[in-house]
């Protein structure tokens, strides 16, 4: 079974990984894990100012800060994950990822670093359970 999980080094990522820990039943020795990250796009206006290499290095510390921490739990946990970043709005680029990835299940936590995340769901929550059709299990 092919499990994304959307990660973005919240609490709730962090609570997230420990529920799938913690359930046998969606834990099985031939899943395919998919750490699913995206860095949100620094401004144009802002970003033109950046040579080109320091704004993709910027990227790439950014997605390592998060699935860093991801990647040393799978390896604890004797999970197979692949690791994917992608820079942009995090609920679009997220649900084009899931689509193209076509996962059994995707897994998340309910809210996560949105500055205007609404009072019941994070945003990007919200944004993907509308535009994927993949299953997905939040965790609160």
């Amino acid at each position: 079974m092919k499990i994304i999980l959307a990660v973005d080094g919240s609490a709730y990522t962090k609570r997230m990984l420990a529920y799938i820990a913690a359930h046998d039943e969606l834990v099985a020795a031939d899943n395919d894990f998919v750490a699913l990250h995206v860095t949100p796009e620094l401004p144009p206006h802002a970003a033109r100012f950046l040579p080109r290499d320091t704004l993709q290095q910027y990227y790439a510390d950014e997605a390592d800060k998060v699935l860093a921490p991801v990647r040393e739990f799978a390896r604890m946990q004797g999970w197979t994950l692949r690791e994917r970043h992608a820079v942009g709005q995090p609920g679009d680029t997220m649900a084009a990822i899931v689509e193209e990835e076509k996962p059994d299940l995707l897994v998340m936590g309910s809210h996560g670093h949105g500055a205007f995340a609404s009072a019941v769901l994070g945003s990007v929550s919200a944004r993907l359970l509308a535009r994927t059709q993949v299953p997905v299990l939040l965790i609160r």
